[in-house]
């Protein structure tokens, strides 16, 4: 029985959410096709029919986690929040792709280090719009700094074992940035 080409795109679609979340909860090794098809619904015979490859597949994923809203916070302070929150940090699979995977991504063959870098610059840009700056150097110089700060002190929380510190580094980073931003804006 053949499939409509509707069908064919949302099957598509329900296969990458699925090895979105797979790849962010677990890593990339440690997730199968199959365990992404059975994940989809879908079996394990038909994921040929969608990707070339599982490095396809992670490569077309990473586009899929690396979305953006059409518009930005109000400002790095409202994002950092809620980046930096328990909630953020204790949910893997809906949680930023650039803390599950970036350390991951380095080991992967070039298709899926694109699309990551691709994520990176868009985030850059995305995060340049609302960072405070008096011109456009000064807007990116803050928007990378305030990136880095945020996935890298969201990497040592999920790290940690000791909740009363991983709760400190969220909190923490979060005073820091708000201080930043207070003394940029002077």
């Amino acid at each position: 029985m053949r499939v409509s080409r509707e069908q064919v795109l949302e099957n598509k679609r329900t296969i990458l959410k699925a090895a979105s979340q797979l790849f962010r909860e677990r890593g990339f090794e440690s997730v199968t096709v199959t365990d992404v098809m059975k994940a989809a619904g879908l079996t394990h015979g038909g994921f040929y029919g969608y990707f070339k490859s599982k490095d396809d597949l992670i490569a077309q994923a990473l586009v899929e986690a690396l979305g953006l809203p059409e518009t930005p916070p109000g400002d790095l302070a409202v994002l950092a929040n809620q980046y930096l929150s328990a909630a953020h940090r204790d949910n893997f699979a809906e949680g930023c792709p650039m803390a599950a995977l970036a350390s991951e991504t380095v080991r992967q063959p070039g298709g899926a280090r694109a699309e990551m870098t691709a994520g990176l610059k868009a985030q850059i840009e995305f995060l340049s719009r609302v960072a405070p700056g008096a011109n456009k150097a000064r807007k990116r110089r803050a928007a990378i700094g305030s990136w880095a700060a945020m996935v890298g002190a969201l990497i040592l929380a999920r790290m940690s074992d000791d909740s009363e510190l991983s709760d400190e580094i969220l909190s923490e980073t979060r005073a820091w940035l708000a201080a930043q931003d207070q003394r940029r804006q002077v």
